[in-house]
């Protein structure tokens, strides 16, 4: 019995020093906004911190509403990286900083040249005005957010420079070799327009020399009159692609692909993997889809 006792006590030491190991080696938590945030954050970061994603797959991060345990989930984190002017930051960013004074902010988009959100019919000829957040469906975009991640990183923890950088220059290396391979596939294309319910593609379609033509106009569903003339102008432009996501009704696009005979792609600019999207989208404008 006595045997048995010491061998408890020794199970019960090595549980509680496992736990304790276990918990101090805990890398510390980054909360951002959407997924192809988490993306660039942990190509960079390695094991060296986790990141934690508010806006859910399926899920609109221009309306999104975080859950309590999300909540409680930034309030553990040491930083905040946000994508720029999304609806969700606006909504929820002073919020987030008010109360949790002690979790530091980045902005992934510091330092782009940003664009204007362009939610019109070409015929409309009427701009939104406000500034278009979806920087990171470009390359330009997307290096300068992996540029401000390794920056925001090399601050929060200085003693991983070296490998901060190291990967973000392979990063580097292999989203040269992606852009390569889709401007290939885009250069025949230069000119031509495409059409997609909400404007996500706004810098992807400044980037390679196309057009966006959106059906949702101002944030809202388009009038008879307005789907009429988005109809008409697909005709002239001969666009040959109308893209769908998940996020937003469907109904119109497939009205329009019917009357065009355009075709129907399903597209998440919102999805994890950004340099499988970024080639997605290349191969579908090209019709290798």
């Amino acid at each position: 019995m006595k045997y048995l006792y010491v061998f408890m006590g020794m199970l019960g030491l090595w549980t509680a020093l496992t736990s304790c190991r276990t918990t101090s080696s805990e890398e510390p938590l980054i909360s951002v906004t959407i997924e192809p945030q988490r993306y660039f954050v942990e190509q960079i970061a390695g094991e060296t911190f986790q990141v934690n994603c508010l806006t859910p797959s399926g899920q609109s991060p221009e309306t999104y509403d975080p859950t309590p345990q999300q909540l409680m989930d930034v309030g553990r984190s040491v930083a905040y990286f946000r994508i720029g002017y999304i609806g969700f930051e606006q909504a929820w960013m002073p919020r987030l900083e008010e109360q949790n004074p002690q979790m530091q902010v980045f902005d992934l988009s510091a330092g782009m040249d940003l664009l204007e959100n362009q939610e019109t019919h070409e015929a409309e000829g009427h701009p939104h005005g406000a500034i278009d957040p979806h920087v990171w469906t470009s390359f330009g975009g997307a290096r300068a957010i992996a540029a401000n991640v390794r920056e925001a990183l090399t601050a929060l923890a200085p003693e991983h420079q070296a490998l901060y950088q190291q990967r973000y220059d392979s990063l580097m290396v292999d989203m040269a070799q992606t852009e390569a391979e889709v401007r290939q596939m885009l250069a025949p294309l230069r000119g031509t327009a495409f059409i997609i319910y909400h404007p996500a593609l706004t810098y992807f379609a400044h980037e390679f020399g196309l057009t966006q033509l959106c059906i949702e106009l101002d944030g809202k569903e388009p009038s008879p009159a307005q789907l009429a003339t988005l109809i008409e102008t697909a005709r002239e432009q001969q666009v040959r692609v109308v893209f769908i996501q998940q996020e937003f009704d469907q109904k119109n696009a497939e009205l329009i692909a019917e009357e065009t005979g355009c075709r129907l792609v399903r597209i998440n600019p919102l999805a994890y993997d950004w340099k499988k999207g970024m080639v997605q989208l290349a191969k579908a404008l090209a019709g290798n889809e």
